[in-house]
């Protein structure tokens, strides 16, 4: 089940500065390294969807992908409202965290963490 999809298309990016965050989690965390970055959405948050970011170990119905030397997870479900997202690491004095630039989100919220489409 570990699995990397090879395609030529990467559903989404990560930024140099996400990749760095994400690796000094899992570093700090302790997470084993057959957990990928699981990427996805939920009903909920002020604008109708919510992010899903962590480490996680992958399931049946998932995408696997390699990008930016990372294992990335994704369920095929969610891939249409995540195609062509870049996450981002903010660490300014206003904006401390990940930060999701999704073309598909008709609307964000203030706090960019909900998304409806």
């Amino acid at each position: 089940m570990s699995t990397i999809t090879n395609k030529d298309v990467q559903p989404i990016s990560l930024t140099e500065g996400a990749v760095r965050e994400l690796n000094r989690i899992r570093s700090e965390q302790g997470i084993p390294e057959e957990y990928g970055l699981r990427v996805g959405v939920k009903g909920g948050g002020c604008s109708g969807f919510s992010y899903i970011l962590g480490f996680d170990e992958q399931k049946d119905n998932d995408e696997t992908y390699k990008i930016a030397g990372l294992k990335v997870i994704m369920q095929k479900a969610h891939a249409i409202y995540l195609i062509g997202m870049e996450i981002d690491w903010q660490d300014g004095l206003n904006n401390r965290g990940f930060a999701f630039n999704n073309p598909n989100a008709d609307e964000t919220c203030g706090c960019g963490s909900s998304f409806s489409a």
